[in-house]
């Protein structure tokens, strides 16, 4: 990930977070907490970081994370891409009295 936190002369920023109920595709957000978990970030830092960079027109991610991020998806079968975006559908769920 790459980071403005270890930059020299680099203040931090005071923010206001709330608490929020976002859904997320599971295999998404499986690959989402295995990156943070490997950066040392909490989630919400982590995806503050990926929007912030995105609101740039900016990728968050060094080589490196790159190469993790392919290994992530790997391992918990996200074979979904940025193509799928626009596509996706929530499935109907299950043992609901349906």
């Amino acid at each position: 990930m790459v980071s403005a936190r270890g930059r020299a002369g680099s203040a931090t920023v005071e923010v206001e977070r709330v608490q929020t109920g976002v859904r997320m595709e599971k295999r998404i957000l499986k690959v989402l907490k295995a990156l943070a978990e490997l950066h040392d970030l909490s989630l919400g830092d982590l995806l503050e970081g990926i929007v912030l960079h995105a609101f740039e027109g900016k990728s968050p991610f060094g080589a490196e994370t790159l190469r993790q991020v392919v290994e992530l998806k790997r391992i918990y079968g996200l074979d979904l891409d940025a193509g799928a975006s626009h596509r996706l559908r929530e499935a109907a769920r299950r043992g609901r009295g349906r």
